[in-house]
């Protein structure tokens, strides 16, 4: 994740910024999975505001990925032979 690391830098250059803690708690927000005002994200500035959106991009696609895994891994199940450890 690209974007997480961008915002650790931001966030370290701006611990006790109103911007930072909006930062934090979207990435906690997508983290657990909760509800985010849209609002505070539009209180940001441009750069801040693309890093925000950078994340949400990661977010999607890390859980894209996920669901497709999940789903090759069912769909495979019934149609892979059984494997058997042998010594």
């Amino acid at each position: 994740m690209h974007a997480i690391k961008q915002i650790r830098k931001y966030l370290e250059k701006n611990p006790t910024s109103e911007s930072g803690r909006a930062l934090t708690e979207f990435a906690t927000a997508l983290a657990e999975e909760r509800e985010f005002s849209l609002a505070d994200l539009y209180r940001l500035s441009y750069e801040e505001f693309e890093l925000a959106i950078d994340l949400l991009k990661d977010w999607r696609f890390d859980r894209y990925y996920a669901a497709e895994t999940k789903l090759f891994d069912v769909e495979l199940k019934g149609v892979l032979p059984p494997t058997t450890l042998t010594s």
